[in-house]
């Protein structure tokens, strides 16, 4: 679990979570590419799973380009896997998938969402999950290109109308249209958001 121990690591680094693969359009890749260069070119340091395949080696490779600080985190048996990114600032490899979560909260003080599959939607949900309970108050945004995220942003509304998710913290997930966008929300502070407990609220008339 990450803590405010790690504050003075977090305030300059940003996590990126994303596919293992390019996908099939090419927006996908270009706005991974944009964003590696924009965090470094702003002097963020970037964070993210370590690999060097699919978006992850495209964000890194330009950050790194750019003259990027950038740390991968990365468990021992996704080193072969993913193929661990050799050229960073620093690699971590770690036991399991849950330490590697955590090492990557403790490291940032902010995420953004490229596209991806099962594990970027697992890694996501897991922050959001912990903003929901105040276990962290870091920014999470998804970088929605081409509308990639569209349908998950559909879901969550449909969470807030059927009664199960908060307003306040559907709104948690925010949603950028292009890089500058998403850095400056990922950047930025949360609000203060109240309990996730709907049914301990008050019964109003």
């Amino acid at each position: 679990m990450c803590d405010a121990a790690h504050m003075s690591e977090q305030a300059i680094r940003v996590c990126v979570y994303c596919g293992s693969n390019e996908g099939s359009a090419s927006a996908y890749a270009t706005s991974a590419r944009q964003l590696g260069s924009a965090l470094a070119n702003r002097g963020i340091g970037m964070v993210f799973g370590g690999g060097s395949v699919g978006l992850m080696g495209v964000a890194a490779d330009a950050a790194m380009q750019a003259g990027g600080d950038v740390i991968g985190v990365i468990t021992e048996q996704l080193v072969g896997a993913e193929v661990a990114h050799k050229a960073l600032t620093r690699l971590e490899i770690v036991p399991t998938m849950h330490e590697r979560k955590a090492r990557l909260c403790e490291l940032a003080a902010g995420f953004i969402v490229l596209p991806g599959g099962f594990g970027t939607v697992d890694e996501f949900a897991e922050m959001l999950t912990w903003n929901q309970l105040g276990i962290i108050a870091k920014p999470v945004v998804l970088l929605d290109v081409e509308g990639y995220w569209a349908p998950l942003f559909d879901w969550m509304d449909g969470a807030v109308a059927a009664g199960f998710v908060r307003p306040a913290h559907r709104m948690l997930a925010q949603r950028a249209r292009n890089v500058d966008e998403a850095i400056a929300l990922a950047t930025s502070p949360v609000p203060d958001t109240p309990h996730k407990w709907l049914d301990r609220d008050p019964v109003r008339p």
